[in-house]
């Protein structure tokens, strides 16, 4: 019997632990978003480029990116190592949206560290798609090829 309570114990003590575990890992792992004002100073200091993702709270679209695409692990790890990640709500923040010219949702930006435009994208897009088009952005690989060249020579 006291063995029996002892195990009950110390099992409830492991899981606990394997769980806080899970929990502050995937909060590591999440993608580091910043406010517009933050995440612009950042770069600069930092001098790394910046992904910029427009979002509503009524958009269907957003919700399926934050539910799947943001959650791949692949891609929170590239965004974070590689990028300063900047989230705005375009309808609480509509100067910031009307300057990047969104008119739907989600759309994505890309800039460099001085918020130099590069490229926007309007849309839903998957993990797969979305790393790919990270790695072709932050190796400055449209500088040397084409999307379609670039996304060929990956496989």
């Amino acid at each position: 019997m006291k063995n029996r309570k002892s195990f009950f114990a110390v099992s409830a003590i492991l899981i606990g632990l394997i769980l806080t575990t899970a929990t502050i890992s995937s909060a590591n792992s999440a993608v580091q978003w910043k406010s517009y004002e933050e995440g612009i100073a950042m770069a600069k200091a930092e001098k790394k480029n910046i992904f910029l993702y427009f979002h509503a709270d009524w958009c269907g679209y957003c919700h399926q990116m934050d539910s799947t695409t943001f959650k791949d692990n692949g891609i929170q790890s590239y965004l974070n190592d590689n990028y300063i990640t900047i989230r705005v709500d375009s309808d609480r923040e509509t100067k910031v949206a009307s300057n990047y010219g969104v008119r739907g949702l989600p759309t994505s930006w890309f800039l460099k560290s001085d918020s130099e435009k590069l490229s926007s994208m309007p849309g839903f897009v998957d993990a797969k798609r979305l790393l790919t088009i990270l790695k072709y952005v932050n190796t400055e690989s449209y500088k040397k090829m084409s999307y379609r060249d670039f996304e060929k020579s990956l496989k």
